[in-house]
């Protein structure tokens, strides 16, 4: 089973911005919903009112009301606030086990933090197992009032719905193969001559898709969170948690066109108006539309992707221009389990009944008892002592640091805390040291990959590096980076409520029978 949502974004922008910083208050409440967004029923987990928006500089005060029943789903929580620095605020950075202990039922959780120097288009969700695929995510947009690119568009407003599993789903709607074909399909209305920017973010548990609509191009003006020099193109393949904001000009005749979100594994296709949503135009009738997809066009490359501020790696622009380099090979552990015998071998083979981990360097990522932040607080701070054992690296602060991923499969990689600048992107040979692309999550790409990015390690504190599809997670495909770890306690002041989750986990924690 997968999912993959899009959220498009589409309205008034002046209603909600200012010049001053200001504090960005809510409350999520999370419970157990039953929907049917494609017309096929199961349970759910949702947070009231999915988008929350704000200004580049503000403060967030988000309260997080644990109010899951399901006994037959996990009913502890965490949030993250995906591709947000959490620069002096590890503690809020979200993933259970990494920087708190869950929420459990009944209770709640302030997450307060500041979003210093950082704009555009992110997200929030789940980060307990794989509860987010279970629908636990929402939107996050951070304007900036003084944005570089305001010129290029005329129209950029919020209009979203919570997305939901087993079906390609844009803004919550879509319909599954086989389905009804009367089920309702996301529509983004547009009045001709108007130039929108569409804030797309893959929410998916899966890796990508290809994303289109008939009969326009797009113009690239932002990927996770960072302005880039505008290219237009008329596809793009978007990763999971992967974003981008793209400006669509409605220079066509009055209709209804085809917006295409085309899954890479699973139920391809667009029949019956799966995988799709719906341009429509101010007078046009309200029905399916009856366009086709084109051929051939420009298909966004990832390495023509320049930063429009700053561009540039940190470091020397040489190979070994760097403080650290370390490599982090990505494999899948296999193993053939019988009555007399178990053992495990690089997947190579597809004999008898498989189950398997995924490792990075060898060892599988397992969840600690302790979050690997209360640990370092609690004195510890040799990495051979941090648990889990071989899943923590220890980085100096104020270094630059090199990551190498060899590939195997295009897994999205994700790092907590920073973004980062791809030197060498999947499908290229050569390295890019001038104007890479910079972002939060990078497609590793295949066997003849090794895709390389560079960050300056400026924000103390433990953070996740994992792939962005929840079960290889689930399955072991993380690490953590213990970044200036003598410096972690005094950049980070935590408070009694999160002094708090931890025994009010061992005492009450609902999930145990899941662990």
């Amino acid at each position: 089973m997968f999912e993959t949502a899009f959220l498009s974004y589409v309205a008034a922008l002046s209603l909600s911005r200012h010049a001053l910083a200001a504090v960005v208050s809510d409350t999520l409440t999370i419970s157990n919903v039953a929907l049917s967004p494609d017309g096929f029923s199961r349970s759910t987990v949702l947070a009231n009112g999915p988008l929350i928006t704000g200004n580049i500089g503000d403060n967030f005060q988000i309260n997080v009301v644990d109010q899951l029943t399901d006994t037959t789903m996990r009913r502890a929580t965490s949030i993250h606030w995906h591709g947000i620095f959490q620069a002096r605020s590890n503690e809020m950075d979200g993933p259970a086990w990494v920087n708190q202990c869950p929420i459990i039922p009944g209770n709640s959780f302030l997450y307060n933090f500041n979003v210093f120097g950082q704009s555009g288009t992110y997200w929030y969700h789940s980060h307990d197992s794989t509860q987010y695929c279970d629908g636990l995510r929402g939107a996050l947009v951070l304007y900036d009032p003084n944005d570089p690119l305001a010129s290029m568009y005329d129209v950029d407003d919020a209009n979203t719905a919570d997305p939901n599993p087993d079906s390609t789903l844009i803004n919550g709607l879509g319909r599954y193969d086989g389905g009804p074909t009367e089920s309702a399909l996301a529509v983004v209305n547009v009045i001709a001559g108007q130039r929108y920017r569409f804030r797309i973010v893959s929410t998916s548990c899966y890796p990508s898709f290809t994303f289109s609509i008939d009969g326009h191009n797009m113009t690239v003006i932002e990927a996770d969170g960072t302005e880039t020099q505008p290219l237009t193109v008329d596809s793009l393949v978007i990763f999971s948690s992967q974003r981008y904001s793209v400006v669509v000009t409605a220079n066509q005749a009055v209709d209804n066109y085809w917006i295409r979100a085309e899954p890479s594994v699973g139920t391809t296709g667009f029949a019956n108006g799966i995988n799709s949503g719906i341009l429509r135009y101010a007078g046009a009738p309200d029905a399916d539309p009856t366009t086709r997809q084109g051929t051939g066009g420009v298909a966004l490359n990832e390495a023509n992707l320049v930063p429009l501020i700053n561009p540039g790696a940190p470091g020397e622009p040489i190979p070994g221009g760097i403080d650290l380099a370390l490599n982090m090979l990505i494999q899948f552990v296999c193993f053939i389990r019988s009555a007399y015998r178990e053992q495990s071998k690089l997947f190579t083979f597809f004999i008898g009944h498989l189950t398997g981990k995924h490792t990075v360097n060898g060892v599988s990522w397992a969840v600690p008892n302790v979050p690997v932040l209360l640990q370092i607080l609690h004195g510890t701070t040799d990495p051979t002592d941090l648990l889990p054992a071989g899943s923590i690296y220890t980085l100096p602060g104020n270094s630059t640091i090199e990551i190498s991923l060899p590939g195997a499969f295009p897994h999205p990689i994700h790092l907590h805390g920073h973004n980062f600048d791809v030197v060498r992107v999947a499908g290229r040979s050569e390295y890019n040291y001038a104007n890479p692309v910079r972002r939060d999550t990078v497609n590793i790409g295949g066997a003849s990959d090794n895709v390389t990015f560079r960050f300056t390690t400026n924000n103390a504190g433990p953070w996740y590096m994992h792939c962005h599809i929840d079960w290889h997670l689930e399955g072991g495909l993380a690490v953590v980076f213990t970044e200036d770890t003598a410096g972690v306690a005094s950049a980070n002041t935590v408070n009694a409520a999160w002094n708090d989750l931890c025994p009010d986990y061992a005492n009450n924690g609902p999930d145990t029978a899941f662990e």
